[in-house]
């Protein structure tokens, strides 16, 4: 597979330390609703794709959930490591290429860890490694951004001092997709990385999810699982379940 913008930056300490600032909190918050919701049964087996460095699926795991990381970071993957536990394990692997077949109860794919290929028929080839890792009847959480509500809040220009490091953020749409440029100085040197993510609404996942051999159940619209509203809605919260053969 050719080499696209990602693997450089997620693999950079400088994309973790731009990011520090997630919210913990907010993301055991949608996890307990989503645990409630979707009524997981102890000892399920979970898989998070694109795990990153394990935050999502560590908090899974202490729910007492058997839970597999998987992320395409080498250095994601390196750093969740010292969390395992028999019932926590972590692998390199890209969402287009996941090796497991029926394993899993529930998947899930979160705060916007998708989008990311120049090629659709990548997105779909992804959607369906999903599937076929779900056991019959599984279950997908796939948490995206509001692209309408984005379209027309982006921010065209920013700096965040972290650390002693100023990030130069420029954003942009092009091509129906958010084109972030992420400039910096650090160690005496200029760093230049480039975030790309599609811009998909309803109905794009709609004709995705039917081609990969999901039905939706449910989506909403925030972490509070509330109803989603195309102009004011924070996130696009899909709740799908793997069609049997």
């Amino acid at each position: 597979m050719p080499q696209q913008w990602f693997y450089n930056w997620f693999n950079s300490p400088y994309y973790h330390l731009l990011y520090s600032q997630r919210n913990q909190q907010e993301a055991e918050f949608f996890i307990n609703n989503l645990c409630k919701h979707l009524k997981l049964h102890p000892h399920d087996h979970l898989i998070d794709i694109a795990c990153g460095r394990g935050r999502h699926a560590v908090y899974l795991n202490q729910q007492g959930y058997d839970v597999t990381g998987i992320d395409l970071s080498v250095e994601n993957i390196r750093y969740a490591h010292q969390f395992e536990n028999p019932t926590l394990h972590f692998y390199v692997q890209d969402m287009r290429a996941i090796t497991y077949i029926n394993c899993f109860d529930t998947a899930f794919n979160l705060f916007t860890s998708f989008g990311y290929f120049d090629d659709n028929n990548d997105n779909i080839l992804a959607l369906k490694t999903f599937n076929r890792a779900l056991k019959p009847g599984g279950m997908l959480v796939l948490d995206y951004f509001n692209s309408n509500k984005v379209r027309k809040c982006i921010i065209p220009t920013m700096n965040m001092t972290i650390e002693g490091i100023n990030f130069h953020i420029e954003k942009h749409i092009e091509h129906n997709r958010i084109i972030k440029s992420i400039k910096f100085e650090a160690e005496n040197r200029q760093y230049d990385f480039t975030e790309k993510v599609s811009l998909f609404g309803l109905n794009d996942f709609e004709r995705f999810f039917e081609q990969s051999g999901f039905s939706i159940t449910d989506y909403y619209g925030n972490y509070n699982l509330e109803v989603f509203n195309a102009d004011t809605s924070d996130r696009l919260i899909f709740i799908c379940r793997k069609n049997n053969a």
